[in-house]
């Protein structure tokens, strides 16, 4: 399993591990995230997302569409080379058998990752913290933020990005500086003259 979908759409590694390809839409671009794979009672199980803002459909960068449909096609792949022993579990993300991924085996394959590529070990929900950083340092709004993640409250994506906004508080300090000086923001200044 890549990483990709974790970080550049923010899904939690049990939201990920627990996308079904019934819920990706490659064509408008979109994941539903419905359901989370985890280790319940010693068992992995699929359940509910925790809260009801977990459950969303949040756009897909094209880079991820891409990748998407290059894993497809390798597991088609495996599926086919493996023919009657391959496990079909309509998730997106596998082992090479078809079964759900233990979540603990992607922490390893990440660390493994790291170490091979020779950068500080980090945790694979760091991931998460990294898409939101790329979402908020451009600009975009903390509640669209909010609900990529899947955060019930904007206060626990404000709480935890809030390092995040220095640069863009300062262009909010610079805006409101060309309003009060009354300068014509870029937009109307090509207008005609009053």
């Amino acid at each position: 399993m890549g990483s990709s979908a974790e970080h550049r759409i923010g899904l939690r590694k049990g939201e990920a591990l627990g996308l079904r390809w019934a819920d990706v839409d490659l064509e408008a671009g979109r994941v539903r995230v419905v359901q989370r794979l985890q280790r319940i009672e010693g068992s992995l199980q699929l359940d509910p997302p925790e809260t009801r803002g977990s459950r969303r459909t949040i756009p897909v960068p094209p880079v991820c569409i891409d990748a998407l449909i290059a894993h497809g096609v390798r597991q088609d792949a495996e599926r086919a080379s493996l023919g009657e022993y391959w496990q079909e579990s309509g998730l997106v993300f596998t082992t090479q058998l078809g079964t759900p991924i233990d979540p603990r085996n992607v922490n390893r394959w990440f660390d493994a990752l790291c170490k091979r590529a020779e950068v500080p070990r980090v945790r694979v929900h760091d991931l998460r913290h990294t898409c939101a950083s790329l979402l908020l340092a451009p600009g975009v709004h903390p509640r669209v933020v909010m609900e990529i993640l899947g955060h019930s409250q904007i206060s626990m994506t404000m709480n935890t990005y809030s390092h995040v906004l220095p640069g863009v508080q300062e262009e909010a300090a610079q805006r409101m500086e060309e309003v009060l000086r009354g300068e014509p923001d870029d937009e109307t200044a090509d207008g005609p003259p009053t």
